[in-house]
């Protein structure tokens, strides 16, 4: 090939200086015809246009259209064969210049090429419209035409159904006449170039190459492809069956990748229904679709789109049994030799295609397990899960976990190997490089993943928990690493979040000195947001489950044996007694007494400790359990129980001392500094510096702050400050903006002092008489409002630096001015000093100002709205703002001030209830959360009920406010007599029931998961997940509990879950049942409700169920709701009696957590057969001759890791042999081999080898050839295969003599994964390696 090229290169280059010499005039004529043609277009769709200059284009159209597409054609080729010698050249070692020179000239081409086909396809569209318009013409009288009414139909050319199918019925022409390689002649001549705008660039197929052919195809199957991406209509009205028939060529062996790759895109867009893929099923493409799987890397494009064409087949063509079928229960359009092929992509690990085929061999995982059952898919899934990839992982496990949940599609799960491999990264990582840890690490994140779901739970307590002691064992593999990780998987998995201080405890530092207790005047960081209790509920009660589970695996055991290692101890066993700790912690929390006790029993820590005989044991065990105990006592030290909805600081024995005595000696400081003397007095105004110099700098600050917090609070001192010395008049002078002292301090952490400063000061002089006249004379005020109106336009003239301009206010200590006005808005004396220097009126005008928000958020933010008066309007004006973000941060803050009040205001709920009916739905929705937050207080909410909002229009999201509401009687009454009751009731029994069941099944899912609510935003997300019931809140009241009782829902309910408890099949009613079961729950959760199920003993039922179910998640449902009936005294009682047992308080109330006793029972699932998977492979007839049967022996032994390198030598021996040279170009073979790979298991290189050994190139002829032999090679059913005689039975280790080759003919078959897998039918092998043909009929 290269000496071609290289003969070819001169030819192309004088070509190509040719063609440029000639160049001007024919890009000049290109240029005239496409201008030519715009300009047509235009006056067809502008009528504007006198109708000569229309006519005396079309004229000149008509006098030289054909010998301008005929020029043009012609140029195409030229720039082709340019096209092709340059794209030659640049694969020849070329010099800098020269290569920039041809590639110059390759992008020219290609330019050039979109050009002319451009001009093509203009000239042949408008031929055809010109033939149109002249039968038209013929209808005018004197041969006149009226004006616009050629540009109907020209105008919107590309868009008008008629012209968009005319353009792909001309596409699908030239691909069917490119098809027909055999009559060229008539087809070619039969295509108008009018009527095609493909046509003209179609080249001869008696004298054109295979690349010509293969560019015009490509270039054509393009075209098409863009008209169906634009117009959907084409798809259905193409048939598919043409299509397919029209690109066969194109998937040939001797067309190029690109000519593939583009036939399977097309036919990818064809598809667009199942009736559709049921007709692209009738066609012969699997064999096509096989050779492209199997091919290497260098052809990625092409296994790209028929990748994706397979992904859009499994999209569109999949369909469900039954409208009621249960999960996996579709069909998926791909044959099993099709499917085969595809697997061995995705479990190939150097596949780039490899991810994307595990993917969509887990979509048709949950469509149709029984094709991936019979074809492997289910095992390379199951690999690719162990692995523990952190791409694939997540999303295998999901749909695992999914398949396991019922019995029908578990049922092709062999129990004890198949879902075990997952732990399989745990149990085989003893003994591995420190590499390994990824790898486990990602294995233990799947695990616990699996272990926070029923299904995962459930299917690992099969076989007395054996799945979850291995894990537990993997607490004793002597290597650290390895442990620390299982440790690290428990804390995730329990939902422990150790302290901050953890880490000194793991490494053995004491924690007495840890953490001293913060000053007075540190507040210390804010507390972390906490969760609801609502969803703290759930997410325990399914950890109690946990611990008792893994505590009955052997956990505190293998725990303790981790401290036996070492009497030191180390972090390890340090980090294990940590664990101990917390599991202690939780389970005394979330289980009850009786089984917590158990637990904290620790016979065996006990009794090693009180072991005398062996000094080792009594040290290790006295040490943990010292270790606990200090553990347990610094937790409750450092880390208070805070108390709901009191947010002051809770005292404890240590520190509540401290801040007593701080707060007795700051009195007496205060106290003592308002009884100074005169002289004492005059000594410190003048130690302060004030009256000495203006440099703020050189001023005692701290003398200045005690002499403000203390003599200036008495009034007598104030007074003789203001009137004798003038001391307050120079203070206050460093604050007046326009002194540019204060208001020019830059805005640092060592200039935030003076803030406060004059904020004390500003409140010493409202103690006095003195300090309140001494304001109202002062310009201070005065020059605050002169500031603030510099920012209010057509108000005063422009200032090129305001006081209060945007850069200020970042940058110094202007902001302070607003902190000072808050302190000022406390009193009323400064209320009334605000009004009067008309503060409030630049502060209504400013909450005008689109641009100016920063300075509104600090007016909000820092007045004081304890007075009613000015400050609330001001507040009340924002939250009315014109402006979609103040609202907004007016209603974040309104929302604060409510919850940071000891009672309920009115005057806030009513703004904030004002702001339920904001334009803006995100201002609503705030409104609405913070409302449904400050209604969880009983007098607020009473409050909010008496004032009757109407919330209609908020629909969906003012859904939670009103079950608020009907919570109380005076509310219930009020929704009542709205309708709003009756109208709720029946969308709930027939439609939210429904949705109530997906919003708590994505709650739990998303709240189990706990590594993603860190967040405080996601903490409110989830808390709005779960939502509260309807039914539950219905029974809250006497009058909801009457109002249920006529509906007759209860006894519905009832009925259905005694009907349907044990349905395991059809999906909508396990959905029903689910939905049904937490409407029974919530009724149950009050005590109003509770009657309802003792008088219909549904309870038993609920029982039942969650004890027998065969679907995994109903359990699940029912172990939820029997935690909701424990919510009160009576329902924990009467669970009692059927040996569930309640989690109680201190105090002895029921805190809805509610576990079996006989945790055996619950967990219990019957064992089942695995499901048998049916061969549905047809039989083929024995080989006929001896070398046919030898070739097929070797065939079938790749499969076999044993024996595959001696098999593959043995075919390559064969094919070079002339007595074997026919097999590997016959057919019939080629059929056979294909068989063999499409019916067992091959890996991927294995089933790229065998079709590279026969040299046959895929065609229609040789698909054609297939399927006759498909045909004639099938047996019957009945029919019986004779058995081979003892001569033709062959090895690669034993031959005949007269077969034995030269070793150095030996080709060996290489595997890059580390060998070849056994396939899933094993050869025979006796005592000796012996392989006999088997796939061909049963044996």
């Amino acid at each position: 090939m290269p000496a071609l090229v290289v003969e070819q290169q001169p030819q192309a280059s004088a070509g190509g200086s040719t063609l440029r010499s000639t160049e001007g005039s024919i890009h000049s004529t290109i240029s005239n015809l496409t201008t030519t043609a715009i300009t047509s277009h235009l006056s067809n769709a502008s009528p504007s246009h006198s109708g000569g200059d229309r006519d005396g284009l079309d004229t000149s159209l008509e006098l030289d259209g054909q010998d301008q597409l005929h020029i043009l054609n012609n140029q195409l080729k030229v720039e082709n064969r340019i096209k092709e010698g340059a794209e030659n050249l640049l694969q020849m070692p070329l010099t800098g210049p020269l290569r920039m020179q041809v590639e110059s000239e390759l992008e020219t081409a290609r330019k050039k090429i979109n050009t002319i086909a451009k001009a093509i396809e203009l000239q042949s569209s408008r031929g055809a419209r010109k033939k149109s318009n002249e039968l038209g013409n013929k209808r005018k009288f004197n041969g006149q035409i009226v004006p616009g009414g050629r540009g109907k139909d020209g105008s919107d050319e590309r868009d008008d159904f008629r012209s968009v199918m005319h353009l792909a019925t001309s596409c699908m022409r030239s691909l069917s006449a490119m098809s027909r390689q055999n009559s060229v002649a008539q087809p070619f001549a039969s295509i108008s170039p009018s009527t095609s705008p493909s046509s003209s660039a179609i080249p001869n197929p008696a004298s054109a190459n295979d690349a010509e052919l293969n560019r015009a195809r490509i270039d054509t199957m393009a075209r098409l492809i863009d008209i169906l991406k634009r117009n959907l209509r084409v798809r259905y009205e193409l048939d598919i069956g043409e299509v397919i028939q029209a690109v066969l060529p194109a998937l040939s062996d001797k067309s190029s990748q690109q000519c593939r790759a583009t036939a399977y895109q097309l036919i990818r867009h064809s598809l667009v229904d199942i009736h559709s893929v049921k007709r692209l099923q009738e066609q012969k493409l699997d064999w096509y679709i096989i050779k492209s799987l199997t091919r290497d890397n260098k052809y990625a494009v092409e296994k790209e789109q028929v990748i994706k064409l397979i992904r859009s087949v499994v999209e569109i063509g999949s369909e469900r049994r039954t409208p009621r079928s249960s999960m996996s229960s579709g069909t998926v359009p791909l044959s099993e030799a099709v499917m085969r092929a595809f697997i061995s992509i995705a479990e190939y690990p150097e596949d780039p295609f490899k991810f994307i085929c595990l993917q969509t061999l887990t979509e048709i995982l949950l469509i149709d397990i029984e094709l991936m059952a019979r074809t492997g898919g289910i095992r390379v899934l199951l690999h690719a899960l162990a692995d523990g990839s952190p791409e694939m992982a997540p999303m295998l496990a999901s749909a695992f976990l999914y398949i396991i949940d019922l019995p029908r599609t578990r049922a092709y799960l062999h129990l004890g190997t198949d879902v075990e491999m997952v732990l399989s990264g745990i149990t085989d990582a003893y003994g591995k490089g420190p590499d390994y840890g990824d790898r486990m690490r990602g294995c233990t994140r799947v695990i616990a993943s699996m272990l926070r779901t029923w299904s995962g739970l459930m299917y690992f307590c099969l076989d007395d928990k054996l799945a979850l002691r291995a894990i537990v064992d993997g607490l004793r593999i002597p290597s650290l690493e390895t442990r620390e990780i299982i440790l690290n998987m428990f804390f995730d998995l329990f939902n422990i979040k150790p302290p901050e201080w953890h880490q000194a405890f793991i490494d053995g530092r004491r924690l007495t000195l840890y953490r001293k207790a913060r000053p007075a005047s540190d507040p210390g960081p804010p507390p972390e947001p906490q969760r609801p209790q609502a969803t703290l509920k759930l997410t325990d009660q399914y950890i109690a489950l946990l611990i008792m589970v893994f505590c009955k695996a052997g956990l505190l055991d293998a725990l303790t044996s981790m401290f036996e290692e070492s009497t030191a101890g180390s972090n390890l066993s340090r980090k294990a007694t940590l664990l101990m700790a917390e599991v202690l912690q939780t389970a005394n929390r979330v289980l009850p007494l009786r089984m917590a006790a158990k637990i904290q029993a620790l016979p065996r820590v006990f009794n090693l400790a009180s072991d005398y005989e062996f000094n080792e044991h009594r040290i290790v065990g006295t040490s943990a359990l010292t270790a606990i105990d200090s553990y347990n006592r610094h937790r409750a030290r450092l880390q208070p129980a805070a108390v709901k909805g009191d947010s002051r600081p809770r005292a404890n024995s240590i520190e509540d001392a401290v801040r007593r005595g701080q707060r007795q000696v700051e009195q007496a400081k205060i106290k003592l500094a308002m009884q100074i003397d005169d002289k004492s007095f005059q000594a410190i105004l003048l130690d302060t510096q004030v009256m000495l110099t203006k440099d703020q700098t050189k001023w005692s600050f701290e003398t200045l702050l005690d002499l403000i917090e203390g003599p200036l609070l008495n009034p007598k001192r104030m007074e003789e400050a203001i009137k004798v010395s003038r001391y307050i008049r120079r203070l206050m002078s460093f604050f007046h903006p326009f002194a540019h002292r204060f208001s020019d301090l830059a805005r640092v952490k060592t200039n935030i002092r003076w803030v406060r400063l004059g904020c004390l000061l500003l409140n010493a002089l409202m103690a006095s008489p003195d300090g309140v006249r001494f304001l109202s004379e002062d310009e201070f005020l005065g020059q605050i409002v002169e500031g603030l109106e510099q920012l209010i336009p057509l108000n005063s003239a422009p200032v090129s630096d305001p006081i209060f301009s945007k850069k200020r206010m970042q940058d110094t200590l202007t902001f302070g001015y607003f902190e000072m006005l808050g302190t000022l808005s406390k009193r009323k004396e400064g209320l009334d000093l605000m009004e009067k220097f008309r503060l409030f009126t630049a502060f209504y005008r400013l909450s005008e100002l689109r641009s100016r928000e920063d300075l509104i958020k600090s007016i909000i933010e820092n007045l004081d709205y304890s007075i009613d008066g000015h400050s609330r309007i001001v507040l009340s004006k924002a939250l009315t703002s014109s402006y979609k973000h103040i609202r907004l941060y007016a209603t974040n803050h309104l929302s604060a001030l409510l919850c940071g009040s000891a009672t309920a205001n009115a005057w806030t709920l009513r703004l904030l209830l004002t702001q339920l009916y904001d334009p803006a739905v995100e201002v609503r929705e705030v409104a609405v959360r913070f409302l449904e937050e400050a209604c969880e207080q009983p007098d607020v909410l009473q409050t909010v009920v008496e004032m009757q909002p109407t919330l209609d229009h908020l629909g969906e999201i003012g859904h939670p406010l009103l079950l608020k509401f009907m919570s109380t009687p005076t509310g219930f009454r009020f929704l009542y007599s709205a309708d709003y009751i009756d109208r709720e009731m029946d969308l709930w029994f027939h439609e939210r029931n429904l949705h109530y069941v997906v919003h708590v099944e994505v709650f739990l899912a998303k709240v189990f998961n706990f590594t993603s609510i860190d967040e405080e935003d996601d903490i409110q997300k989830l808390d709005g997940c779960l939502a509260t019931h309807f039914y539950g809140v219905l029974a809250k009241t006497e009058l909801g509990c009457q109002v249920l009782q006529e509906k007759g829902h209860f006894a519905e309910f009832a009925q259905f879950i005694r009907q349907h408890g044990m349905e395991s099949e059809d999906q909508d009613l396990i959905m029903r049942l689910k939905s049904t079961l937490w409407a029974v729950g919530n009724i149950g959760a009050t005590e109003g409700g509770l009657p309802f199920l003792e008088e219909e003993e549904i309870i038993p039922a609920i029982l039942e169920i969650a004890e027998r179910s065969f679907v995994l998640s109903v359990r699940g449902t029912c172990f939820f709701v029997l935690g909701l009936i424990s919510s009160t005294p009576q329902g924990a009682e009467i669970l009692d009696d059927y040996h569930w047992e309640a989690t109680l308080s201190p105090l002895g109330f029921p805190t809805g957590i509610c576990v079996p006793v006989d945790l055996d029972n619950f967990l219990s699932l019957p064992p089942w057969e695995c499901v048998p998977c049916e061969e549905t492979i047809d039989r083929l007839q024995p080989p006929k001759t001896e070398e046919e049967m030898e070739v097929m022996t070797a065939i079938y032994n790749l499969a076999n890791t044993v024996i595959a390198n001696a098999a593959s030598r043995s075919l390559a021996r064969m094919k070079s042999r002339p007595e074997y040279r026919n097999i590997f170009i016959s057919p019939t073979m080629l059929y056979r081999a294909l068989h063999t790979i499409s019916s067992q298991r091959y890996r991927l290189p294995v089933r790229r080898y065998i079709i590279d050994l026969f040299d046959v190139q895929l065609d229609a002829d040789v698909v054609k050839a297939l399927s006759e032999r498909a045909v004639s090679l099938r047996l019957p059913p009945s029919a019986e295969l004779l058995k081979p005689p003892p001569t033709q039975l062959i090895t690669g280790l034993d031959r005949p003599h007269h077969h034995r080759i030269s070793n150095s003919d030996e080709v060996e078959l290489s595997d890059d994964d580390g060998g070849l897998e056994v396939a899933d039918k094993h050869p025979m092998m006796s005592l000796r390696p012996v392989s006999r043909i088997v796939g061909f009929a049963a044996s």
